[in-house]
Parts: structure tokens; C-alpha cells; sequence
């Protein structure tokens, strides 16, 4: 049987620490998820290793590195309100859920949010809301941190106008065949946007405007 364990804790040691991950908060909960339940059955003793996982319908799971360097960009704190956009079978919802009080699940296929919903159900994570369905159907709140799963041609100014003041907006920027991690934070003055990092992840397509209902 795979010890599955020592592969999450050598995942943190020899991957992600290696990559400039130092959020304490962060390595803590990447070394608690259960990384091996979100990918397919077959491939279980493959979830630890630096690579893009299959998950389905051309989605991958993010190589274990470049999603923690995404994550760690966003600078989750125990009070944020975070949307996790295009969360696909959940993995990225546990990590955020472990980090902020509250997260917002939202992909486009009703099969990956319903495993997403059984598998975070199962592990006992009860502060997210899992929902189905395209970005421009919803209706939101705003929020203290976006992460978006995939790949944008630019920043998306739908997504931008749900931050919240001092919120933050991570993702990777296509340019040709790989991409750069951008955050861009809501400042008195305006949004602020910065590059941080080159990374690569398939495209997440982009929809409409959403409906903006601050509470």
C-alpha cells in the first residue's frame, strides 16, 4: 500500500519549498490534503510527482510547485472570503478552505463540481460552497481573494470588479506557449498589477460579465 503521507510531506519538502514557498500556513495545509483523492483512481500513485495530473475533459490538476506559488501570490489570511474559479474536482478548494473562512467553488462542469462536492464532503471541509455553472449566471458578493485554475489571454475585468477593497487576483497570463503569474490588487488608488512568475496551465476560457450584488 502507498504511503501516501511521506509522498505528500517529501512533495513539500523537495518540490514546493524548493520553489520559494514559505507561507508556514500554507505548507501546513499542503502537507494535510489528501492530494492522491482528486486524481483518477489509476494514477493515485502518481499524485505526488512534479507534473500536471489529467483530471477529465482536458483538465489538468497543477503540478504541485506552480499551484502553491499561485496560492502563496494570493496571500490568503484566516479571514478572507476567496473564490476558487474553475475549481474543477476540488483539490484547489481544500487548500484554500485549510487557509480562509470561507470559499466559493465555481466551474462550468457539473461533473467535476459534483465530485468536488462528495470528496470535500467526505474529508469533512465544510466552509465552501461548491457551485456549477458559467461565471456570467452567478450572482456574488465581493471577495477578499480570486484564483483562477487556468490560463487567461488577459486579466479579466469581470473578475477584477468582485474584489473587494485590498483584494487580490491571481492568475497566469497567456504569452504564446506559456504564461506569467499575474496579481493584480484593488488599492484606494485604483488596481494595481504586477508579473511575478513564468508558469504554464491550459486555458480557462473566459465568459461574460457577472452580476456584481454587494451585501
Amino acid at each position: 500500500m502507498a504511503d501516501y503521507a511521506a509522498a505528500r510531506r517529501a512533495m513539500v519538502d523537495n518540490q514546493i519549498e524548493t520553489s520559494a514557498v514559505t507561507d508556514q500556513r500554507l505548507l501546513s495545509v499542503l502537507r494535510r490534503v489528501p492530494r492522491e483523492l482528486f486524481v483518477p483512481a489509476a494514477r493515485r500513485a502518481l499524485a505526488y510527482t512534479d507534473a500536471p495530473h489529467p483530471v477529465g475533459n482536458g483538465r489538468v490538476l497543477p503540478a504541485p510547485a506552480v499551484f502553491a506559488r499561485l496560492v502563496q501570490l494570493a496571500g490568503i489570511r484566516e479571514t478572507d472570503r476567496v473564490l476558487d474559479h474553475g475549481a474543477g474536482n476540488g483539490y484547489s478548494t481544500a487548500v484554500l478552505a485549510g487557509l480562509a473562512r470561507e470559499v466559493v467553488a465555481l466551474d462550468s462542469d457539473p461533473a467535476m463540481t459534483q465530485a468536488a462536492r462528495t470528496t470535500l464532503r467526505d474529508l469533512g471541509i465544510a466552509n465552501v460552497e461548491i457551485r456549477a455553472g458559467d461565471i456570467s449566471a452567478q450572482h456574488f458578493n465581493t471577495f477578499d481573494a480570486i484564483i483562477i485554475e487556468g490560463a487567461v489571454d488577459e486579466v479579466p475585468d469581470a473578475l477584477i470588479r468582485l474584489l473587494a477593497p485590498d483584494g487580490r487576483l491571481v492568475c497566469i497570463v497567456r504569452q504564446g506557449p506559456t504564461g506569467i503569474a499575474s496579481l493584480s490588487t484593488r488599492t484606494s488608488a485604483g488596481v494595481v498589477t504586477r508579473s511575478s512568475f513564468n508558469a504554464t496551465l491550459p486555458l480557462l476560457e473566459q465568459a461574460a460579465a457577472p452580476e456584481v450584488f454587494v451585501f
